[in-house]
């Protein structure tokens, strides 16, 4: 049956900062169709906010604290998951941050940041679970790309950078390790409405719309902001034997916008 090619039954997965927002909506997908779920973040109150969140839905949910910027870490963690669980099937790169500041006014401390933890990152978490990938004789990594993996916009120099870095890192894990019956995608989300945009989305005291929604709404076909829902499907894809043969893609969720130019004035 076509649809058993999508089961991730008996799979293990890992995703990155998963404790709320996309991440979690991706590794409750990934649940429903059957995979186990790790996930870390950055500290225990996200980590017991995540468990939380999981257990209120019924998802028996592994989580501990990990720094994805460290490369010790991830190696400990690595090795618990292996040790625990049989080792990862499926990695999603999902953990990132953005620091929206003008360039000249961002420093290289914060542009470094941004990079350590949107590019970096993936580079040291994909680097430790390859090898036991390799040994199974498959896996998915999944990494959470961008628009900005393919447009620029102002005060996000370092945020679009890591991206486009992202996009590339994605396609060169394909390069390397395909043969290993590896596949390494991406997802590049549009805008999504999660607690880090409700700002954006909030009404004018005049009832209008804020600028930015505004501006959303009118570069989006689909005329709306996305959900997290909307990633689950795509992620499941990609997390499964439905997508042996697609590798080093970038799969745009955006409702359209990178196909259009906009609407005329």
């Amino acid at each position: 049956m076509i649809l058993d090619k999508f089961s991730l039954k008996g799979k293990t997965a890992w995703v990155t900062g998963a404790s709320y927002g996309i991440g979690f909506a991706i590794a409750t997908a990934f649940h429903e169709a059957g995979a186990k779920i790790i996930f870390n973040d950055i500290n225990q109150e996200l980590v017991d906010k995540g468990l939380a969140s999981y257990k209120e839905l019924g998802i028996d949910a592994y989580g501990e604290v990990c720094d994805v910027t460290d490369e010790t870490a991830v190696a400990a963690f690595t090795k618990t998951i292996a040790e625990k669980f049989g080792g990862v099937d499926i990695l999603v790169n999902n953990a990132g941050i953005i620091r929206r500041i003008p360039m000249c006014e961002m420093s290289a401390e914060e542009f470094r940041k941004v990079i350590d933890v949107d590019l970096n990152a993936p580079f040291i978490v994909s680097k430790a679970v390859i090898p036991g990938m390799i040994e199974k004789g498959h896996g998915k990594i999944i990494n959470i790309c961008s628009m900005m993996s393919e447009l620029g916009r102002e005060t996000v120099s370092a945020y679009a950078a890591a991206k486009g870095g992202l996009k590339m890192l994605t396609r060169n894990i394909c390069s390397e390790f395909g043969e290993h019956n590896i596949q390494c995608n991406g997802i590049g989300p549009g805008y999504i409405a999660t607690p880090q945009t409700a700002p954006l989305r909030e009404k004018q005291p005049d009832g209008s719309r804020h600028p930015f929604d505004q501006f959303i709404i009118a570069k989006t076909p689909a005329a709306r902001w996305g959900n997290p829902e909307d990633l689950m499907g795509p992620a499941v894809f990609l997390a499964s034997d439905a997508s042996d043969f697609v590798n080093g893609h970038v799969l745009y969720v955006d409702g359209g916008i990178l196909a259009y130019i906009g609407k005329q004035p």
